[in-house]
């Protein structure tokens, strides 16, 4: 079969481009028949992948020479699902956009299909350049999105969000020129090309700040503690369509850098920071869960759980072993089809209460809701993670790799797994079965979010059956990502 990345890559932009010549009315559509189109074409992907290949699908063309970069993409297990998340969660939270009133709906799916194009860039990018191209231009549909139709002080929310990526990402754009800089051997050409600069070296100690440098801006996206000031102002005045995407899919590529671009081509460095590091999950994962279990706010319930498991993500790959790894990828696509769909059930929860989020001022929805509340009641099992979900053979993955080496450290992160059931069996009583708020209507969920949300919740239960899909696609190039560090780390282990 053949497949090319290119057209995977530009079909949303183009159909945003095509909506802003279509009359008012049908820019949305074009945009939707976008997604949707990507999405059979990732379908296309997932049946065509080859478990035991390396890097397929490659596109590989000159892009600036002088410069050294190339346009290269290419899909392999590290990316093949990050691909899958995008192109599945694109889809509801368009058709849900679709349905709803916009001020300049033109300009509006215009940016959601420029978002869709950025995050497939930077997940399909086989050269750095490239990469942090993709990783700048997600910003600025974001931007647009959460100032332009975000509500309450969305001006603050958009400041601090720009300030907090931007600055992260001039790190990022400093660390790898140097790193391309660096690595030139005597004589040789500048590339940026990621399987080049895995054959070339830099010393240890210039790796150690460059890895550094990559985190900071990876952290940020993530994000995790304390690199989420972001966060709160950013979640609470977003359109609901937009937070599912930033916190479901925008996160993963702040992790997802670290497995393609930190520890494959600086081992030395990524072992160095590696205690750092995780010490830094394992608080990100408690911190988040504490504040989870505090808030009272729906939305900010999922907002700080999401650095949670963002911790555990991070904590996985870190741990540089391939239990630890393989949890993490498949934690990073489980985590995302579970919060877009939370993220819809939230918006579906406040619209029955006179647009509230408060926990304080809900309830008893499920009493006419049947339907509704089966759907929250399966997210709510897959993110607190039960036996039977994917989010379940995730986290198992991930603390076992850690106990590997790092028994205290999964220990600790262990108690996140409990703070976790407790604030989402707060969420799901405190909103279908506590008495009703005064202005709450119990009324059964819409054909719309039905059929957005439904076939989000039929993939998180097929994963819980049959994990192995997933792991058996991923397990090569997850382990050819960390082979190196963990490496670095035996011998370090053995003097």
């Amino acid at each position: 079969m053949t497949i090319h990345l290119s057209i995977v890559l530009f079909l949303p932009l183009a159909t945003g481009l095509l909506g802003a010549f279509l009359p008012r009315g049908m820019a949305r559509w074009a945009v939707l028949a976008g997604t949707v189109a990507v999405l059979l074409y990732t379908v296309a992907l997932l049946v065509d992948f080859d478990a035991g290949g390396g890097v397929q699908y490659v596109t590989d063309d000159e892009w600036i020479p002088d410069l050294g970069i190339r346009y290269q993409l290419g899909i392999d297990g590290l990316n093949l699902f990050m691909v899958a998340l995008t192109a599945i969660a694109w889809v509801p939270c368009t058709l849900v956009a679709a349905f709803r009133q916009h001020d300049r709906p033109k300009l509006f799916f215009f940016n959601l299909a420029l978002a869709e194009t950025a995050v497939l860039g930077a997940f399909l990018a086989q050269d750095l350049a490239l990469f942090i191209v993709f990783f700048d231009l997600m910003l600025i549909p974001f931007y647009f999105m959460i100032g332009g139709w975000g509500t309450g002080d969305r001006v603050r929310a958009t400041t601090k969000f720009v300030i907090y990526t931007l600055a992260g990402s001039l790190l990022m754009m400093a660390a790898a020129i140097a790193l391309g800089v660096l690595s030139t051997p005597d004589g040789g050409e500048i590339s940026f090309s990621l399987a080049e600069l895995q054959q070339r070296s830099v010393s240890e100690g210039t790796q150690q700040w460059i890895v550094l440098l990559f985190a900071l801006a990876f952290f940020v996206k993530a994000p995790l503690f304390p690199l989420h000031g972001w966060v709160p102002e950013t979640y609470r005045s977003s359109p609901i369509v937009t937070i599912a995407l930033l916190g479901g899919v925008l996160s993963k590529v702040g992790v997802y850098g670290f497995l393609r671009i930190v520890l494959p081509i600086m081992p030395e460095g990524s072992q160095h920071w590696q205690e750092l590091f995780i010490i830094i999950a394992v608080f990100s994962i408690l911190y988040g869960s504490i504040l989870a279990f505090s808030q009272d706010n729906v939305r900010l319930v999922v907002a700080y759980s999401s650095i949670a498991q963002m911790g555990f993500i991070v904590l996985g790959i870190f741990a540089l072993e391939d239990k630890g790894a393989q949890g993490a990828v498949f934690q990073m696509l489980n985590h995302g089809l579970v919060v877009v769909p939370l993220f819809l059930i939230v918006g579906v929860i406040a619209a029955r209460a006179s647009g509230s989020e408060s926990l304080s001022e809900l309830g008893g929805m499920a009493f006419r809701a049947p339907v509704l509340a089966t759907l929250f009641l399966i997210v709510a099992f897959a993110t607190l993670a039960m036996p039977g979900s994917g989010n379940f053979v995730g986290e198992v993955l991930v603390l076992f790799g850690t106990f590997e080496d790092k028994l205290v450290y999964g220990l600790v992160a262990s108690a996140g797994v409990v703070l976790t059931a407790i604030y989402m069996i707060r969420v799901f009583g405190g909103t279908m079965h506590n008495p009703p708020g005064a202005d709450v209507e119990s009324s059964e969920i819409d054909g719309l979010h039905l059929a957005a949300i439904a076939p989000l919740v039929a993939v998180i239960v097929a994963l819980g059956v049959y994990p192995n899909f997933v792991v058996h696609r991923t397990e090569k190039a997850t382990t050819a990502s960390i082979q190196e560090a963990h490496g670095v780390g035996e011998q370090v282990a053995t003097r």
